[in-house]
């Protein structure tokens, strides 16, 4: 039977045996209350994903996904601005030619028949009973004209803006106008002297309080065009520095892939380069040509236009006065400083002064014969107006009033003539300047064409070459 030793001495170490080192002493986790052990905290996923790119990182494989994903993100950066920005302009572009110009026309259209009917019904009661069918068609005609520019006016304005309210109004008093001046034509036939009163106060509604609400009308659309142009026109300056910047880091990679592998070209890169290339030539081509077009649509359509209606807004203000002078026979005055003028005079000298300046201005902005000669034809009607103007003055003012109103009226040689004749040169020149704005505009729409969805697709097709060419070099690693 065998004994185990009951001594407490160790037993004795071969010394030809190695010693095992000694263990440190372990780090006791920390001790919760009751004897419980504390929990670790669990890693982020977004922590535990950023060690994993730091990881790959040190890996030539893992910067080569890196810099695939970079190139292929800036690519389709680069695409998606200009696609936006491109889509912005040729909208506005497009209202431009569409919209707001045509509205800004019609605006001045309104203005400029309201004008003409007070002008139609002015001349018809100075006629009192020879009253000529063609100056009665001419109002009527006017009238017509200023109701349908207003109902295309309403449909094409917000319900809620500034100017549907200017439209409801000129739609309630233009009724109220007409039925004034038709009070007028009845007493007036009639031969009672209120028909003078009725039209003075017709005249007195639609000066106003017509006339200044379709001004209203024309700033405010002049303003929604302006608008427009300045959304068209702008350089897409992010679109831009995304697209040297995507180039930029194109030219970088490439040169790196030749560092490290002496291999000239990689053709997925190659094709993203020259994507980026034609889109970013695309966008400042393009745009440069559009602008182009729409500043000289502007410069040359534009500010003639909207001089010529001015011009021919304050012809027709002149005329009117002219004739509701001798319809008031002195019933109105005004008093400037220390003296006393007719009121109509008075003002129909202001109009005809504005009517010089307008004309003035037109003749400067006119860029070719064709606009230039109808322009300089008014100002020949407008010289010989004043003075048959001033003609008929002198006999009125003489007591002649028969003979003042057959040179304003009357058959040969009257200021009515050289009226008609510089409101038909003035209807010449806004139709050719209207002609010169749609070809610039249309030219400026027309270089935007396609490049928003262009630019979309050859940065989708960049993006893949990128990853292509990116992916070629990491399949020389498996």
């Amino acid at each position: 039977m065998t004994h185990l030793p009951t001594s407490s001495t160790p037993p004795t170490t071969d010394p030809g045996l190695p010693t095992l080192p000694a263990v440190p002493a372990q780090p006791q986790p920390a001790q919760a209350p009751h004897g419980r052990t504390e929990p670790q905290p669990r890693r982020t996923a977004f922590a535990e994903g950023l060690d994993r790119l730091r990881a790959a990182a040190t890996t030539e494989p893992g910067r080569l996904r890196i810099i695939g994903a970079l190139l292929a993100l800036l690519v389709v950066a680069f695409g998606a601005v200009t696609a936006w920005q491109m889509t912005d302009r040729a909208a506005a572009a497009d209202d431009v030619l569409t919209s707001s110009q045509p509205l800004s026309s019609d605006a001045a259209d309104i203005y400029r028949s309201l004008a003409d009917a007070n002008t139609a019904a002015s001349s018809g009661f100075l006629a009192g009973g020879q009253e000529s069918a063609a100056s009665r068609d001419r109002y009527e005609k006017d009238i017509r004209t200023a109701a349908e520019k207003l109902v295309n006016a309403a449909a094409n304005s917000d319900p809620d803006s500034p100017s549907a309210a200017t439209i409801a109004k000129l739609n309630r008093l233009l009724p109220e106008y007409k039925g004034l001046v038709e009070r007028a034509r009845t007493y007036n036939r009639q031969g009672f002297p209120v028909g003078g009163a009725y039209l003075r106060y017709a005249n007195e509604k639609m000066q106003q309080q017509m006339l200044p609400a379709a001004e209203e009308l024309y700033k405010k659309e002049n303003q929604r065009l302006r608008a427009d142009y300045a959304d068209a026109t702008p350089y897409p300056w992010a679109a831009i520095a995304l697209g040297v910047l995507a180039l930029a880091a194109l030219a970088w990679a490439q040169h790196r892939n030749y560092q490290r592998t002496n291999r000239v070209l990689n053709h997925g890169l190659v094709a993203a380069t020259a994507t980026a290339t034609v889109v970013l030539l695309w966008l400042v081509v393009g745009h440069s040509l559009a602008r182009a077009g729409l500043n000289d649509s502007y410069d040359h359509g534009v500010r003639s236009l909207n001089v010529l209606h001015d011009a021919r807004i304050a012809s027709l203000k002149a005329r009117g006065n002219e004739n509701l002078t001798l319809v008031a026979r002195g019933a109105e005055t005004k008093k400037v400083g220390e003296d006393t003028y007719d009121a109509y005079d008075y003002d129909f000298r202001t109009d005809i002064a504005a009517l010089g300046k307008y004309l003035a201005d037109a003749q400067e902005l006119a860029d070719d014969t064709s606009g230039e000669q109808p322009v300089t034809a008014a100002v020949g009607n407008m010289t010989e107006w004043k003075k048959r103007h001033t003609a008929a003055r002198g006999q009125d003012e003489n007591g002649n009033y028969q003979q003042a109103l057959d040179k304003v009226i009357g058959t040969g040689k009257t200021t009515g003539e050289c009226f008609d004749s510089v409101d038909e040169n003035l209807r010449t020149a806004l139709a050719h300047e209207e002609t010169e704005f749609k070809r610039a505009a249309d030219d400026g729409r027309d270089a935007l064409t396609g490049l928003s969805a262009g630019a979309a697709v050859l940065a989708v097709l960049g993006a893949v070459g990128a990853i292509l060419g990116i992916g070629r070099r990491l399949s020389e690693y498996r």
